[in-house]
């Protein structure tokens, strides 16, 4: 299939489908960066913090949200600004870069982080700051989407990349737990007495992050730059920016679909960051039990990513969600009445199905709302509301934690974001198709 020239910031639908080998690319970033939220954020290095770092796990748990919270604040207030500068500007994959910079160099130093607690200052700082890089990367990564494939395809194409992304958690999982965590003594004579096998997997999620993340930049297209100046560029974004939240009246049925994401979101988020500590806390898993508990986790979560990537397309990404969330509220409150390790690892690997399928169905669905003009603003949009109140979710899970000193009473507080989310999602229209969408759908697929 031909390559074809990067769209200018205008365009909505690319003037020729972009090769496969772009694709693919584009979906290997997901195989990329998806390894950070995996091993730091969620299962390896969480559980790490709260049970060697900090001084009780209830007390570690209370100041990872915090970290968590703060980092998502930051996010949600400088993401679309940036992303409103790049629509400006043009081009997305500069922005690419130094955010997935920022998260490699704060994954790699993790490997300074002794155990301990008189340095507890340090790991969180570098943990905020990653995730921080993370997210913000997500903007211009999930910005690409629709510039590649036509609309007919956007679901399909966000759950095959979200599916590769649970993918690579899995094989980084598995290889950190086959090759550090379990060999006695482990490789490259690393020290378990100061940890060393479990501080790897920071330069690890590096070096796996910085390695995949190349075909990107090489050979997926980004639009052109539009030459203004970067004054100009920075001048004009703000200024739209500003008149988008000023009369956002005008993007109502968007703004819905943003707030109901926001909510239901945040209850994603915080279960990601908290699964860990939960398996560790409630039902004392071992890491090595958390890592195998990581990658069966995975296999469901990519599996059921891949299998709603047509259902999606099919019966639209809205209908996708909703079934979705139904499913995560009804596995989530199964998972806080049992006591036995086999029905947790059972329900957790159901959850682990859905998760998928409603992130990728969220991200398509917006690619679908958002005017081609404004697409990167909109995505920073998207990430405010993805973290606008995530800074609310770990906090009362954390504290909820501490208060009642108990993580499955932290953990209950997860079901009303997926409720509240879920009747607000009821509300939002589909979009209508447009002349140039539904010329689009008769275009080549990947």
């Amino acid at each position: 299939m031909a390559e074809r020239k990067a769209a200018g910031p205008m365009s909505d639908v690319a003037e020729r489908p972009v090769g496969r080998r772009a694709v693919l690319s584009w979906c290997l970033f997901d195989w990329a960066n998806s390894v950070y939220p995996t091993l730091i954020i969620t299962f390896v290095f969480a559980a790490y913090f709260t049970r060697t770092i900090a001084a009780t796990p209830e007390e570690g748990t209370a100041q990872w949200g915090t970290a968590m919270s703060l980092s998502a604040l930051f996010v949600a207030v400088v993401s679309p600004i940036l992303g409103a500068i790049a629509d400006q500007d043009g081009r997305r994959k500069p922005w690419l870069f130094v955010t997935s910079l920022v998260c490699i160099t704060a994954s790699a130093l993790l490997w300074t982080v002794t155990p301990g607690h008189q340095w507890i200052w340090l790991p969180l700082l570098l943990v905020a700051v990653g995730n921080a890089g993370f997210e913000m990367g997500q903007v211009f990564y999930n910005a690409m989407l629709a510039e590649i494939v036509p609309p007919s395809h956007l679901g399909r194409l966000s759950g095959w990349a979200w599916g590769m992304g649970y993918a690579g958690g899995l094989v980084c999982l598995a290889l950190a737990l086959l090759l550090f965590v379990q060999p006695d003594p482990p490789l490259f004579g690393l020290d378990k007495a100061s940890a060393e096998q479990i501080r790897i997997t920071g330069p690890l999620v590096a070096v796996w992050f910085a390695i995949f993340a190349v075909p990107l930049f090489l050979w997926t297209p980004d639009r052109q730059p539009s030459g203004l100046s970067y004054a100009t560029a920075v001048r004009r974004g703000l200024a739209t920016l500003y008149d988008t939240l000023r009369h956002v009246g005008r993007i109502r049925n968007i703004a819905l679909f943003l707030i109901a994401r926001m909510i239901y979101t945040d209850g994603l988020t915080t279960l990601f960051a908290f699964g860990g500590i939960y398996a560790a806390g409630t039902f004392g898993m071992s890491f090595d039990e958390i890592l195998v508990f990581g990658i069966l986790l995975n296999v469901a979560a990519g599996l059921g990513a891949a299998a709603f990537a047509w259902i999606d397309d099919w019966i639209g990404p809205k209908r996708t969600v909703i079934l979705s969330l139904l499913g995560l509220m009804a596995f989530s409150t199964a998972i806080l009445l049992i006591e036995d390790k086999l029905w947790f690892y059972a329900l957790g690997c159901g959850i682990g199905a859905l998760i998928g399928p409603a992130q990728a169905a969220s991200r398509s669905f917006m690619a679908r709302l958002a005017p081609a003009e404004m697409r990167t603003k909109m995505f920073g949009l998207y990430a405010l509301t993805g973290k606008a109140t995530a800074f609310i979710g770990p906090a009362v899970v954390g504290w909820t934690t501490f208060w009642f000193d108990s993580q499955r009473a932290g953990m209950a507080t997860i079901l009303a974001f997926f409720l509240i989310g879920l009747l607000l999602l009821l509300k939002v229209r589909p979009p209508e198709p447009t002349a140039d969408r539904l010329n689009a759908e008769s275009g080549a697929s990947p």
